[in-house]
C-alpha cells in the first residue's frame, strides 16, 4: 500500500497543536526550545514547544569531534557550570601536524592563524552536552518525543509549513501494515523550526520547494568517520588537540584528521574527507584506518615494544554541512526556519558547528516566541536572518568564507592562502572565492584512476566496517522499508558500476551497499544489494551518489545508531 492509502484507509491521523515545532533533538532544535521558553517567560508568557528527535533518546545519533566553544552556550545558559554541563577537559595545548608517509613536521604554535588556538574550548562528547541541553529544555516546559522521526512535512493552503508527521509505525517490508501497525501523528505548528543536522531529509525538501538556495554557492560536504579509545595513561595528556593534513590523502584531495585527548584517558580520533573528491575508488572509511598505522599516530595506541595497547570503545560516522556561509541557502520561508548544520552554518575553518548550531537556535527561537507572543502565524520569521547578520557568528563564519575553496588549488595553495588571509589579514579579505559545482558531479570516471590496495585490517588497531558498525549500537526493525531508497532500480549496475566502478560500497563507512551476483540473470551479471539494517544515518550516499539515485528517507523511530557518547 501506497503511504496515500495507508491513511485513507485508517486515518484520518490524530493532530496535536503547539506553538513552535522542533524538529531534532540535537544542540540547534534544543537551543531553540530553551530559547522560546526562556523568553516567554521573561514576557511573562507561556509559548507551547514539542521537539521530535528520531533517534531512541536526544544525543543517540549526535557525532561530532569534539572541541566546543562554549561561547553560545554561555549566552544561553550563562550558569551552565553550576548547572553541571559535561564540559570538563579544558584544551591545554594544540598541535597541527603535515604528515608524509613515514614521518611529519608540526607547524611552531607560534605561526598558527587564529582560529586555529583553541585556548578557551572544551573537548567534550556532544551526545552528552545534548542529553543535557534536553534536561535544561524539560525543566523549562519543553516536550521531548524521542524515537518519533519527522517523516513528511505539511502546508497550510497557502503554502506555508503547517507542521510534520511522523512516520507509519509497524509496515512490514512489503509496504503492508502488520499487527502492530500504528498511524503516525501529525504535530501542527504556528511555526517549525528544522534542526535535523546535516542534510537533513525534510530541510532538503524544504530547500527544494522554496528555492532557497538559488542565490547561494553549491552546498558541499564532507564525511566525518570517529573512534573513541582508552589508551595507556602514559601516551595520554588530558586537553591536548591534534589536526593533522597530509598523508595518506594526496596534494588534490581535500582531507585531515584530528585527535582529542579527552578525560579518563579517552582519545576522540577521527578522519574527515571533502566529498567533492575525484577517485572512485577512495574509500573514506578505509583512509581513516590507514592514518591510525602512520608512526606518529601508531604511538598513542601501543607500548614501547609497538604492540597495541589500546582498547578501542566505540565507532560512528555522519555528514558534516561544510560549505560555509557562501553555500548558505535562505534560512526562512513562510511558517518555519532552518537552524544549525541544517542550514549549513558550521565553520570548517576552526572545526567547530556546535557553537554555531547553539546560536542560531536561540536566533530562531527569539524570532519564532516573537512572532507567536505578537499573534502572527505562517510568515517569514525575518528577524532570524536579520539578527544572525548582526552576530558575532556572521563574522566569525565571514572570516573563513574562503577557507575549503582555497584547497581546490591543493593542500599546499590551501595551506599558504588560508595562513596569509587569517594570521597576516585577520580574516579581512577583500576577495572572496566561490564554487561552481555540487560535490557528487565532481566523480570521475574509473578509468581514469588505479585501484586504491588498501591494507587488510589486523583486529587491534585496524578494522573492518562490520565490527565497527557492530559498536555502533546500530540497530533497525529488520521487517520494515528499507529507508534507502533508490529512484531508478537500474542505475547502479548499468551507470554506477560499469563508469564509476561501484563507488557505493567504499564512500558508504557502515557496509550498506554491495554489488554481488545476481543468479536470477545468471551470466556474471550483478546487482546491488543494500544492507539498510547496517545504515548510520550518516547520509553519505543521499550525497555523493554521482547520478543522485539513492534517496534517505526515515526509518521507524529509534531506528539507526545508539552512540553512548559521540
Amino acid at each position: 500500500m501506497t503511504p496515500e492509502e495507508i491513511i485513507q484507509k485508517f486515518g484520518p491521523r490524530e493532530s496535536m497543536e503547539y506553538d513552535v515545532v522542533v524538529v531534532g533533538a540535537g544542540p540547534a532544535g534544543l537551543s531553540a526550545a530553551i530559547r522560546i521558553k526562556q523568553r516567554a517567560a521573561e514576557m511573562g508568557q507561556d509559548v507551547s514547544v514539542v521537539v521530535l528527535e528520531k533517534g531512541s533518546e536526544p544525543g543517540a545519533h549526535i557525532l561530532s569531534g569534539a572541541v566546543i566553544d562554549p561561547k553560545a552556550l554561555t549566552e544561553l545558559i550563562p550558569d551552565w557550570k553550576e548547572k553541571g554541563a559535561p564540559l570538563n577537559q579544558p584544551v591545554t595545548e594544540d598541535a597541527y601536524v603535515f604528515l608524509n608517509e613515514t614521518g611529519g613536521t608540526r607547524v611552531p604554535n607560534m605561526f598558527l592563524p587564529p582560529f586555529a588556538n583553541n585556548h578557551g574550548n572544551y573537548i567534550a562528547s556532544l551526545g552528552k552536552v545534548v542529553r543535557w541541553l534536553a534536561a535544561q529544555a524539560e525543566e523549562l516546559g519543553v516536550e521531548i518525543f524521542p524515537g518519533f522521526p519527522a517523516a513528511e512535512l505539511l502546508f497550510n493552503e497557502d503554502g506555508s509549513v503547517k507542521g510534520v508527521a511522523t512516520g507509519n509505525m509497524g509496515i512490514g517490508k512489503d509496504g503492508e501494515p502488520t499487527d502492530h501497525f500504528q498511524l503516525g501523528m501529525e504535530l501542527h505548528g504556528k511555526y517549525t523550526i528544522f534542526s535535523e543536522g546535516s542534510r537533513g531529509h525534510l530541510g532538503k525538501q524544504l530547500i527544494a520547494r522554496y528555492k532557497l538556495d538559488e542565490h547561494s554557492d553549491p552546498q558541499s560536504y564532507a564525511i566525518g568517520i570517529k573512534e573513541i579509545w582508552e589508551v595507556d595513561p602514559s601516551r595520554h595528556t588530558p586537553g591536548f588537540v591534534m589536526h593533522t593534513a597530509g598523508w595518506p590523502m594526496d596534494e588534490f584531495t581535500y582531507g585531515g584528521a584530528f585527535m582529542y585527548h579527552a578525560e579518563d584517558n579517552k582519545v576522540y580520533c577521527g578522519y574527515v574527507v571533502g566529498l567533492n573528491y575525484a577517485n572512485p575508488y577512495l574509500s573514506p572509511f578505509e583512509e581513516f584506518q590507514r592514518w591510525k598505522t602512520h608512526p606518529r599516530i601508531k604511538w598513542y595506541f601501543t607500548d614501547n615494544a609497538g604492540k597495541v595497547n589500546a582498547k578501542r570503545l566505540s565507532y560512528g560516522a555522519r555528514a558534516i554541512t561544510a560549505g560555509g556561509v557562501l553555500a548558505l541557502p535562505k534560512t526562512v520561508f513562510p511558517g518555519g526556519a532552518l537552524v544549525g548544520c541544517d542550514a549549513g552554518y558550521l565553520n570548517v575553518g576552526r572545526i567547530k558547528g556546535s557553537h554555531a548550531a547553539m546560536k542560531t537556535g536561540a536566533l530562531a527561537g527569539e524570532a519564532a516566541v516573537d512572532a507567536v507572543l505578537a499573534g502572527r502565524q505562517g510568515d517569514e520569521l525575518t528577524a532570524y536572518p536579520e539578527a544572525f547578520e548582526a552576530s558575532w557568528l556572521a563574522r566569525e563564519l565571514n572570516k573563513d568564507r574562503n577557507f575549503k575553496n582555497w584547497f581546490k588549488k591543493g593542500l599546499t595553495v590551501g595551506t599558504v592562502m588560508n595562513g596569509f588571509e587569517q594570521y597576516a589579514l585577520r580574516g579581512h579579505m577583500p576577495w572572496t572565492l566561490h564554487r561552481k559545482q555540487p560535490d557528487h558531479v565532481q566523480l570521475k570516471p574509473a578509468s581514469q584512476f588505479k585501484p586504491i590496495d588498501y591494507p587488510r585490517p589486523d583486529g587491534q588497531l585496524t578494522f573492518d566496517r562490520l565490527s565497527s558498525v557492530f559498536i555502533s549500537n546500530t540497530n533497525h526493525e529488520e521487517n520494515q522499508p528499507a529507508h534507502l531508497t533508490l529512484k531508478d532500480a537500474t542505475v547502479p549496475v548499468r551507470i554506477n558500476l560499469p563508469q564509476y566502478a561501484g563507488p557505493e560500497g567504499r564512500y558508504c563507512p557502515a557496509g550498506v551497499y554491495e554489488f554481488v551476483p545476481d543468479e536470477a540473470q545468471g551470466g556474471g551479471a550483478m546487482r546491488l544489494q543494500i544492507n539498510a539494517q547496517n545504515c548510520v544515518h550518516c547520509k553519505t550516499c543521499d550525497i555523493k551518489d554521482p547520478t543522485q539515485n539513492i534517496v534517505w528517507v526515515t526509518p521507524e523511530g529509534g531506528g539507526g545508531p545508539n552512540y553512548s557518547e559521540m
